[in-house]
Protein backbone atom coordinates (compact mmCIF):
# COMPACT_ATOMS: atom_id res chain seq x y z
CA UNK A 1 0.00 0.00 0.00
CA UNK A 2 0.92 3.58 1.05
CA UNK A 3 4.45 3.70 1.97
CA UNK A 4 4.75 7.67 2.32
CA UNK A 5 8.44 7.73 3.59
CA UNK A 6 10.20 8.29 -0.15
CA UNK A 7 12.51 6.42 -2.16
CA UNK A 8 15.88 7.79 -2.51
CA UNK A 9 18.77 9.52 -0.71
CA UNK A 10 22.00 10.20 -2.93
CA UNK A 11 20.96 9.00 -6.32
CA UNK A 12 18.34 7.43 -8.40
CA UNK A 13 18.66 3.81 -7.58
CA UNK A 14 20.16 3.78 -4.06
CA UNK A 15 16.56 3.40 -2.76
CA UNK A 16 17.88 4.04 1.13
CA UNK A 17 14.46 4.81 2.19
CA UNK A 18 12.63 1.73 0.63
CA UNK A 19 10.89 -0.89 2.58
CA UNK A 20 13.07 -3.09 1.69
CA UNK A 21 16.08 -1.35 3.12
CA UNK A 22 13.79 -0.91 6.57
CA UNK A 23 12.90 -4.77 7.51
CA UNK A 24 10.76 -5.59 5.00
CA UNK A 25 11.00 -9.05 2.50
CA UNK A 26 8.47 -7.56 -0.24
CA UNK A 27 6.80 -4.53 -1.12
CA UNK A 28 4.13 -3.76 -3.48
CA UNK A 29 2.85 -0.33 -3.42
CA UNK A 30 2.91 3.62 -3.72
CA UNK A 31 6.47 5.20 -2.47
CA UNK A 32 5.44 8.50 -2.16
CA UNK A 33 1.61 9.45 -1.22
CA UNK A 34 -1.51 9.92 -2.78
CA UNK A 35 -2.24 13.33 -4.26
CA UNK A 36 -5.39 15.11 -6.14
CA UNK A 37 -2.99 15.02 -9.20
CA UNK A 38 -2.79 11.43 -9.34
CA UNK A 39 -6.40 11.51 -10.18
CA UNK A 40 -6.47 14.57 -12.21
CA UNK A 41 -10.28 15.63 -11.17
CA UNK A 42 -9.70 17.71 -8.49
CA UNK A 43 -7.60 21.25 -7.30
CA UNK A 44 -4.00 20.55 -7.11
CA UNK A 45 -3.55 19.05 -3.50
CA UNK A 46 0.73 18.96 -3.86
CA UNK A 47 0.83 22.87 -5.61
CA UNK A 48 -1.64 24.51 -2.64
CA UNK A 49 0.69 23.74 -0.15
CA UNK A 50 3.52 24.31 -1.89
CA UNK A 51 3.67 26.52 -4.88
CA UNK A 52 3.87 29.39 -2.80
CA UNK A 53 6.56 28.34 -0.75
CA UNK A 54 8.75 27.15 -4.17
CA UNK A 55 8.10 30.24 -5.55
CA UNK A 56 9.32 32.43 -2.57
CA UNK A 57 12.37 31.12 -2.56
CA UNK A 58 12.47 31.33 -5.94
CA UNK A 59 12.69 35.15 -6.29
CA UNK A 60 14.88 35.40 -3.09
CA UNK A 61 17.24 33.41 -4.98
CA UNK A 62 17.04 34.72 -8.11
CA UNK A 63 17.58 38.12 -6.72
CA UNK A 64 20.10 36.96 -4.93
CA UNK A 65 21.81 35.76 -7.59
CA UNK A 66 21.47 38.44 -9.93
CA UNK A 67 22.79 41.23 -6.79
CA UNK A 68 26.48 38.80 -6.50
CA UNK A 69 26.84 39.10 -10.29
CA UNK A 70 25.90 43.09 -10.46
CA UNK A 71 28.65 43.32 -7.56
CA UNK A 72 31.24 41.20 -9.21
CA UNK A 73 31.41 42.71 -12.17
CA UNK A 74 31.17 46.47 -11.02
CA UNK A 75 34.09 45.18 -8.82
CA UNK A 76 31.95 46.50 -5.67
CA UNK A 77 32.58 42.72 -3.86
CA UNK A 78 34.50 39.64 -4.30
CA UNK A 79 32.86 36.50 -4.75
CA UNK A 80 33.83 33.37 -6.44
CA UNK A 81 31.93 32.11 -10.24
CA UNK A 82 31.12 28.79 -8.49
CA UNK A 83 29.37 30.31 -5.74
CA UNK A 84 27.38 32.01 -8.07
CA UNK A 85 26.71 29.38 -10.39
CA UNK A 86 25.42 26.56 -7.26
CA UNK A 87 23.03 30.00 -6.25
CA UNK A 88 21.83 29.68 -9.56
CA UNK A 89 21.32 26.37 -10.00
CA UNK A 90 19.67 26.14 -6.57
CA UNK A 91 16.94 28.73 -7.92
CA UNK A 92 16.79 26.95 -11.14
CA UNK A 93 15.48 23.96 -9.11
CA UNK A 94 13.16 25.77 -7.32
CA UNK A 95 11.65 27.34 -10.40
CA UNK A 96 11.53 23.51 -11.90
CA UNK A 97 9.87 22.33 -8.35
CA UNK A 98 7.22 25.55 -8.72
CA UNK A 99 6.83 24.58 -12.24
CA UNK A 100 6.18 20.71 -12.10
CA UNK A 101 3.70 21.39 -9.79
CA UNK A 102 1.63 22.87 -11.78
CA UNK A 103 1.10 19.31 -13.96
CA UNK A 104 4.32 17.03 -13.89
CA UNK A 105 3.82 15.96 -10.36
CA UNK A 106 0.90 12.84 -11.22
CA UNK A 107 4.00 11.64 -13.73
CA UNK A 108 6.34 11.88 -11.20
CA UNK A 109 4.95 11.12 -7.68
CA UNK A 110 2.13 9.02 -8.50
CA UNK A 111 3.88 6.13 -9.08
CA UNK A 112 3.00 2.12 -8.59
CA UNK A 113 6.30 -0.19 -7.63
CA UNK A 114 6.76 -4.00 -6.51
CA UNK A 115 9.81 -4.84 -4.53
CA UNK A 116 12.69 -2.27 -6.18
CA UNK A 117 10.84 -1.94 -9.51
CA UNK A 118 8.21 0.70 -11.05
CA UNK A 119 5.35 -0.95 -12.52
CA UNK A 120 3.10 1.88 -13.32
CA UNK A 121 4.18 5.48 -13.73
CA UNK A 122 1.92 7.14 -13.59
CA UNK A 123 -0.72 4.45 -11.94
CA UNK A 124 -3.68 3.43 -13.15
CA UNK A 125 -6.19 4.48 -10.09
CA UNK A 126 -8.83 2.07 -11.70
CA UNK A 127 -6.98 -0.72 -11.10
CA UNK A 128 -5.03 -0.19 -7.75
CA UNK A 129 -7.78 -1.07 -5.61
CA UNK A 130 -8.30 -4.78 -7.31
CA UNK A 131 -3.95 -4.94 -7.49
CA UNK A 132 -3.35 -3.96 -3.93
CA UNK A 133 -5.69 -6.75 -2.41
CA UNK A 134 -4.85 -9.34 -4.76
CA UNK A 135 -1.34 -8.70 -3.59
CA UNK A 136 -2.24 -9.19 0.22
CA UNK A 137 -4.37 -12.39 -0.12
CA UNK A 138 -1.51 -13.97 -2.40
CA UNK A 139 0.99 -12.72 0.34
CA UNK A 140 -1.10 -14.33 2.60
CA UNK A 141 -1.21 -17.60 0.81
CA UNK A 142 2.26 -17.68 0.07
CA UNK A 143 3.68 -17.49 3.71
CA UNK A 144 0.44 -19.51 5.51
CA UNK A 145 2.67 -22.06 6.75
CA UNK A 146 4.93 -20.07 8.48
CA UNK A 147 4.78 -16.90 10.63
CA UNK A 148 4.54 -13.50 8.69
CA UNK A 149 3.87 -9.62 8.90
CA UNK A 150 1.53 -8.17 6.57
CA UNK A 151 1.46 -4.75 6.80
CA UNK A 152 -1.52 -3.40 4.31
CA UNK A 153 -1.28 0.64 4.19
CA UNK A 154 -4.63 1.54 2.52
CA UNK A 155 -5.04 4.13 -0.17
CA UNK A 156 -8.50 4.21 1.19
CA UNK A 157 -10.04 6.80 2.62
CA UNK A 158 -7.72 9.76 1.71
CA UNK A 159 -7.91 12.03 -1.02
CA UNK A 160 -8.66 12.30 -3.79
CA UNK A 161 -11.60 9.16 -2.73
CA UNK A 162 -10.77 6.69 -5.49
CA UNK A 163 -14.03 4.62 -5.48
CA UNK A 164 -14.75 1.63 -8.09
CA UNK A 165 -18.37 1.84 -10.16
CA UNK A 166 -19.35 -0.75 -7.76
CA UNK A 167 -19.28 1.04 -4.63
CA UNK A 168 -20.04 4.32 -6.10
CA UNK A 169 -23.43 6.13 -4.84
CA UNK A 170 -23.73 3.09 -2.11
CA UNK A 171 -23.77 5.12 0.96
CA UNK A 172 -25.60 7.76 2.29
CA UNK A 173 -23.03 10.30 3.06
CA UNK A 174 -22.01 10.70 -0.31
CA UNK A 175 -17.92 9.99 -2.15
CA UNK A 176 -16.22 9.72 1.19
CA UNK A 177 -19.31 7.21 2.35
CA UNK A 178 -18.70 5.23 -0.51
CA UNK A 179 -14.65 5.34 0.09
CA UNK A 180 -15.38 3.52 3.53
CA UNK A 181 -17.91 0.79 2.24
CA UNK A 182 -15.44 -0.04 -0.25
CA UNK A 183 -12.28 0.33 2.47
CA UNK A 184 -15.15 -2.04 4.53
CA UNK A 185 -15.15 -4.59 1.74
CA UNK A 186 -10.73 -4.87 1.61
CA UNK A 187 -10.68 -5.24 4.82
CA UNK A 188 -13.55 -7.92 4.37
CA UNK A 189 -12.01 -9.77 2.20
CA UNK A 190 -8.67 -9.77 3.72
CA UNK A 191 -10.07 -11.42 6.49
CA UNK A 192 -11.88 -13.61 4.65
CA UNK A 193 -8.56 -14.69 3.16
CA UNK A 194 -7.11 -15.59 6.75
CA UNK A 195 -9.83 -17.16 7.82
CA UNK A 196 -10.14 -19.39 4.93
CA UNK A 197 -6.21 -20.58 5.23
CA UNK A 198 -7.36 -21.94 8.73
CA UNK A 199 -5.38 -18.76 10.77
CA UNK A 200 -7.89 -17.17 12.17
CA UNK A 201 -6.79 -18.47 15.74
CA UNK A 202 -3.84 -17.76 14.97
CA UNK A 203 -3.25 -14.48 13.47
CA UNK A 204 -2.98 -11.10 15.56
CA UNK A 205 -4.99 -8.20 13.53
CA UNK A 206 -4.53 -4.81 14.50
CA UNK A 207 -6.78 -2.07 12.34
CA UNK A 208 -6.65 1.81 12.71
CA UNK A 209 -6.16 5.05 11.24
CA UNK A 210 -2.67 7.05 11.50
CA UNK A 211 -5.20 10.68 11.91
CA UNK A 212 -8.35 11.47 11.94
CA UNK A 213 -10.34 13.15 9.60
CA UNK A 214 -9.37 16.31 7.14
CA UNK A 215 -10.98 19.25 7.71
CA UNK A 216 -9.62 21.56 4.74
CA UNK A 217 -10.34 18.67 2.18
CA UNK A 218 -13.45 19.04 0.94
CA UNK A 219 -15.22 20.29 -2.55
CA UNK A 220 -17.61 22.78 -2.62
CA UNK A 221 -19.95 22.12 0.05
CA UNK A 222 -19.14 18.30 0.43
CA UNK A 223 -16.78 17.48 3.14
CA UNK A 224 -13.99 14.91 1.53
CA UNK A 225 -11.77 13.92 4.33
CA UNK A 226 -14.07 12.36 6.80
CA UNK A 227 -15.77 13.45 10.01
CA UNK A 228 -14.13 13.77 13.68
CA UNK A 229 -17.51 13.85 15.80
CA UNK A 230 -17.40 16.23 18.77
CA UNK A 231 -13.11 16.13 19.10
CA UNK A 232 -12.16 19.57 17.70
CA UNK A 233 -9.57 20.05 14.74
CA UNK A 234 -8.37 17.23 12.52
CA UNK A 235 -5.13 15.96 10.60
CA UNK A 236 -2.35 17.87 10.97
CA UNK A 237 -3.06 19.95 13.52
CA UNK A 238 -0.71 18.52 16.06
CA UNK A 239 -2.18 18.45 19.91
CA UNK A 240 -6.09 18.79 19.15
CA UNK A 241 -8.05 15.65 19.68
CA UNK A 242 -9.82 15.40 16.29
CA UNK A 243 -6.52 14.53 15.02
CA UNK A 244 -5.39 12.09 17.66
CA UNK A 245 -8.57 10.11 18.44
CA UNK A 246 -8.99 7.41 15.94
CA UNK A 247 -10.63 3.82 16.43
CA UNK A 248 -8.45 0.88 17.04
CA UNK A 249 -9.81 -2.50 16.75
CA UNK A 250 -8.17 -5.53 17.76
CA UNK A 251 -9.32 -9.30 16.63
CA UNK A 252 -7.21 -12.56 17.87
CA UNK A 253 -10.15 -15.32 18.42
CA UNK A 254 -9.09 -17.73 21.27
CA UNK A 255 -6.97 -15.62 22.66
CA UNK A 256 -8.34 -12.23 23.27
CA UNK A 257 -11.86 -12.03 24.66
CA UNK A 258 -14.48 -10.63 22.11
CA UNK A 259 -16.47 -7.71 22.70
CA UNK A 260 -14.20 -5.96 25.38
CA UNK A 261 -13.61 -2.16 24.75
CA UNK A 262 -10.55 -0.16 26.51
CA UNK A 263 -10.96 3.14 27.21
CA UNK A 264 -6.92 3.48 27.89
CA UNK A 265 -4.52 5.74 26.47
CA UNK A 266 -2.91 3.95 23.77
CA UNK A 267 -0.75 4.70 20.33
CA UNK A 268 0.57 3.19 16.76
CA UNK A 269 3.98 3.57 18.57
CA UNK A 270 3.17 0.66 20.67
CA UNK A 271 2.77 -1.35 17.47
CA UNK A 272 5.69 -2.67 17.48
CA UNK A 273 6.72 -4.00 21.15
CA UNK A 274 3.78 -5.60 20.83
CA UNK A 275 4.81 -7.45 17.18
CA UNK A 276 7.82 -7.88 19.15
CA UNK A 277 6.71 -9.06 22.49
CA UNK A 278 4.58 -11.68 20.10
CA UNK A 279 7.06 -12.41 17.88
CA UNK A 280 9.13 -13.80 21.48
CA UNK A 281 12.39 -10.86 21.01
CA UNK A 282 13.29 -8.13 22.91
CA UNK A 283 12.59 -4.29 21.96
CA UNK A 284 15.99 -3.10 21.55
CA UNK A 285 17.63 -1.53 24.90
CA UNK A 286 20.29 0.82 23.33
CA UNK A 287 17.56 3.79 22.69
CA UNK A 288 14.13 5.06 24.28
CA UNK A 289 11.45 3.00 22.78
CA UNK A 290 8.48 5.26 22.97
CA UNK A 291 5.87 2.76 22.84
CA UNK A 292 4.52 0.19 24.93
CA UNK A 293 3.43 -3.61 24.45
CA UNK A 294 -0.40 -3.36 24.06
CA UNK A 295 -0.67 -6.95 25.21
CA UNK A 296 -1.32 -6.96 28.99
CA UNK A 297 -4.08 -4.53 28.08
CA UNK A 298 -5.97 -6.37 25.57
CA UNK A 299 -5.20 -9.53 27.57
CA UNK A 300 -7.21 -8.19 30.90
CA UNK A 301 -3.96 -8.44 33.03
CA UNK A 302 -3.32 -4.91 33.44
CA UNK A 303 -6.16 -2.04 33.76
CA UNK A 304 -4.17 0.89 32.73
CA UNK A 305 -1.41 1.97 29.73
CA UNK A 306 1.64 2.46 30.06
CA UNK A 307 1.84 6.03 28.63
CA UNK A 308 1.76 7.89 31.73
CA UNK A 309 2.64 10.79 29.55
CA UNK A 310 2.37 11.46 25.87
CA UNK A 311 3.51 14.22 23.59
CA UNK A 312 2.13 15.74 20.48
CA UNK A 313 4.15 16.99 17.42
CA UNK A 314 3.70 19.48 14.73
CA UNK A 315 6.75 18.80 12.50
CA UNK A 316 9.04 19.17 14.95
CA UNK A 317 7.67 21.45 17.55
CA UNK A 318 6.14 20.01 20.37
CA UNK A 319 2.64 21.22 20.73
CA UNK A 320 0.51 19.80 23.18
CA UNK A 321 1.09 16.95 25.88
CA UNK A 322 -1.23 15.00 27.76
CA UNK A 323 -1.20 13.16 31.34
CA UNK A 324 -2.86 9.95 32.41
CA UNK A 325 -2.93 10.60 36.29
CA UNK A 326 -3.15 7.55 37.19
CA UNK A 327 -4.23 7.93 41.02
CA UNK A 328 -7.15 9.76 40.22
CA UNK A 329 -8.30 8.36 36.22
CA UNK A 330 -8.49 12.31 35.29
CA UNK A 331 -6.68 12.63 31.51
CA UNK A 332 -4.93 16.81 31.14
CA UNK A 333 -4.07 17.73 28.01
CA UNK A 334 -1.83 21.05 27.89
CA UNK A 335 -1.26 23.24 24.79
CA UNK A 336 1.80 24.95 24.15
CA UNK A 337 0.83 26.23 20.63
CA UNK A 338 -1.96 25.63 18.06
CA UNK A 339 -3.10 26.53 15.03
CA UNK A 340 -4.35 29.97 14.09
CA UNK A 341 -7.32 29.01 12.16
CA UNK A 342 -8.62 30.84 8.76
CA UNK A 343 -11.29 31.90 9.21
CA UNK A 344 -10.95 32.47 12.46
CA UNK A 345 -14.20 30.58 14.16
CA UNK A 346 -13.97 27.79 11.17
CA UNK A 347 -12.30 25.06 13.27
CA UNK A 348 -9.78 24.69 10.38
CA UNK A 349 -7.33 26.08 8.15
CA UNK A 350 -9.09 26.87 5.61
CA UNK A 351 -7.31 29.84 3.90
CA UNK A 352 -3.59 27.79 3.78
CA UNK A 353 -4.95 24.57 2.81
CA UNK A 354 -2.85 23.17 5.34
CA UNK A 355 -2.20 23.98 9.28
CA UNK A 356 1.26 25.55 9.73
CA UNK A 357 4.19 24.33 13.04
CA UNK A 358 5.21 27.26 13.36
CA UNK A 359 5.58 31.08 12.76
CA UNK A 360 2.55 33.65 12.20
CA UNK A 361 0.73 30.71 11.57
CA UNK A 362 0.36 29.19 15.50
CA UNK A 363 -0.51 30.86 18.15
CA UNK A 364 1.77 30.26 21.77
CA UNK A 365 0.75 29.75 25.18
CA UNK A 366 2.15 30.97 28.47
CA UNK A 367 0.39 29.75 31.09
CA UNK A 368 -1.24 26.79 28.53
CA UNK A 369 -4.37 26.15 27.62
CA UNK A 370 -5.35 23.16 29.76
CA UNK A 371 -8.34 21.09 29.68
CA UNK A 372 -9.77 17.80 31.38
CA UNK A 373 -10.72 15.21 29.11
CA UNK A 374 -12.45 13.12 31.48
CA UNK A 375 -14.63 16.26 31.37
CA UNK A 376 -14.34 17.65 28.22
CA UNK A 377 -13.27 15.62 25.36
CA UNK A 378 -14.10 18.46 22.92
CA UNK A 379 -11.79 20.49 24.49
CA UNK A 380 -14.27 22.93 24.72
CA UNK A 381 -13.56 24.87 27.96
CA UNK A 382 -10.48 25.49 28.73
CA UNK A 383 -9.61 25.61 32.83
CA UNK A 384 -7.77 28.47 34.48
CA UNK A 385 -5.93 28.72 37.82
CA UNK A 386 -9.53 30.55 38.81
CA UNK A 387 -11.91 27.54 38.03
CA UNK A 388 -9.25 25.08 38.95
CA UNK A 389 -7.35 24.58 42.36
CA UNK A 390 -4.97 22.13 40.57
CA UNK A 391 -3.85 24.13 37.52
CA UNK A 392 -0.80 25.18 39.23
CA UNK A 393 0.45 22.33 39.94
CA UNK A 394 -0.87 20.04 37.10
CA UNK A 395 0.68 22.39 34.47
CA UNK A 396 4.35 22.07 36.80
CA UNK A 397 4.41 18.13 36.51
CA UNK A 398 3.60 18.14 32.93
CA UNK A 399 6.26 21.05 32.09
CA UNK A 400 8.90 18.53 34.36
CA UNK A 401 7.01 16.06 32.30
CA UNK A 402 8.25 17.69 28.69
CA UNK A 403 11.56 18.92 29.99
CA UNK A 404 12.41 14.97 31.06
CA UNK A 405 11.29 13.98 27.53
CA UNK A 406 13.64 16.39 25.75
CA UNK A 407 16.32 14.75 27.41
CA UNK A 408 15.60 11.66 25.92
CA UNK A 409 15.54 13.04 21.93
CA UNK A 410 18.74 12.85 19.40
CA UNK A 411 18.57 15.92 17.31
CA UNK A 412 18.50 14.78 13.62
CA UNK A 413 18.28 17.58 10.27
CA UNK A 414 14.60 18.88 9.75
CA UNK A 415 12.83 16.07 7.10
CA UNK A 416 10.50 19.31 6.08
CA UNK A 417 13.69 21.81 5.69
CA UNK A 418 12.85 23.73 2.25
CA UNK A 419 15.81 21.69 0.90
CA UNK A 420 14.42 18.48 1.76
CA UNK A 421 11.06 19.87 0.02
CA UNK A 422 12.79 20.47 -3.27
CA UNK A 423 12.53 18.88 -6.48
CA UNK A 424 15.94 16.73 -7.19
CA UNK A 425 15.82 15.41 -10.40
CA UNK A 426 18.73 13.17 -10.15
CA UNK A 427 16.59 11.24 -7.38
CA UNK A 428 13.28 10.87 -9.34
CA UNK A 429 12.60 7.34 -9.37
CA UNK A 430 11.86 6.93 -13.38
CA UNK A 431 11.19 3.87 -15.70
CA UNK A 432 11.97 5.43 -18.70
CA UNK A 433 14.69 7.63 -19.92
CA UNK A 434 14.59 10.50 -17.59
CA UNK A 435 12.36 12.48 -17.88
CA UNK A 436 10.34 10.34 -20.14
CA UNK A 437 9.20 8.33 -17.46
CA UNK A 438 6.08 6.46 -18.80
CA UNK A 439 5.13 2.66 -18.27
CA UNK A 440 2.59 0.20 -17.55
CA UNK A 441 4.19 -3.09 -16.66
CA UNK A 442 1.02 -4.23 -14.72
CA UNK A 443 -0.44 -5.65 -18.01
Amino acid sequence: GKWHMGVNCKSRRDHCHHPLNHGFDYFYGMPFTLLNECQGTDEPELAKSLQDTYWFYTQMIILAVLTLVIGKLADLFSVKWKIIICLAICGFLYFISWFSSYGLTKYWNCILMRNHDITEQPMNLEKTTSNMLKEAISFIERNKHRPFLLFVSLLHVHTPLITTEKFQGRSRHGLYGDNVEEMDWMVGRLLDAIDKEGLKNDTFIYFASDHGGSLEAHRGNAQLGGWNGIYKGGKGMAGWEGGIRVPGIVRWPGVLPAGTVIHELTSLMDIFPTLVHLAGGAVPQDRVIDGRTLLPLLRGTAQHSGHEFMFHYCGAFLHAVRWHQKDSGTVWKAHYATPVFQPEASGACFGRGICPCFGDGVTHHDPPLLFDLSKDPAEANPISADTEPLFDAVTRRMGEAVEEHRKTLTPVPPQLSPYNNIWKPWLQPCCGTFPFCWCDEEN
